[in-house]
């Protein structure tokens, strides 16, 4: 007999569907961070930062407010296909998003992290990037331990707006 979830314990996320589709086209899967860049609007690509080498970019599945990334804009799977001036540029961002999330929304603490490789954990493994998650004492509270759901107090639309200024701020601050 197959064991099948019953229906209060599957949670449906039907929104996800629109990001899975626009990442195969013709058979072929595309690079969301190569094409984010060419969208035309920062804001509807939820790019909140370019520099030379880099960007920063929320995430559209944050695993709490305020989780971006940094990446490149070129296609590199990996830190060590990194040229010296990007990973410089790439820390530099990621020190001026810890900042402006800190000034912004006063997390405890932060993960700071680089998946390379999808046995690594890697969703996007083709595109080099750094995650920056800002994490709160008891973020995951009764929903995420009982209920299999995380809640998010703020969208990604008033993140957006909220964070761009700060962060423009403080990357000048770093020189990127």
């Amino acid at each position: 007999m197959r064991w099948v979830k019953p229906w209060f314990e599957i949670l449906w996320a039907p929104w996800r569907m629109k990001y899975i589709a626009s990442t195969v086209k013709s058979g072929s899967v595309e690079c969301i961070f190569c094409e984010a860049p060419k969208l035309g609007s920062d804001e509807e690509a939820l790019i909140l930062y370019r520099s030379s080498k880099n960007y920063v970019i929320l995430n559209k599945y944050p695993y709490n407010t305020g989780h971006t990334m940094v990446t490149t804009f070129r296609h590199i799977a990996s830190i060590e296909d990194l040229g010296d001036d990007e990973l410089l540029e790439a820390s530099k961002l990621v020190k001026a998003v810890v900042r402006a999330l800190r000034r912004l929304y006063n997390p405890h603490g932060f993960n700071v992290g680089i998946n390379i490789g999808s046995a690594a954990g890697a969703g996007i493994a083709g595109h080099f990037h750094i995650h920056i998650v800002p994490r709160w004492s008891g973020d995951a509270n009764f929903m995420l331990t009982t209920g299999g759901t995380k809640v998010l107090p703020e969208t990604l639309d008033i993140t957006y707006r909220r964070l761009k200024p700060v962060l423009e701020e403080e990357a000048r601050r770093e020189g990127v």
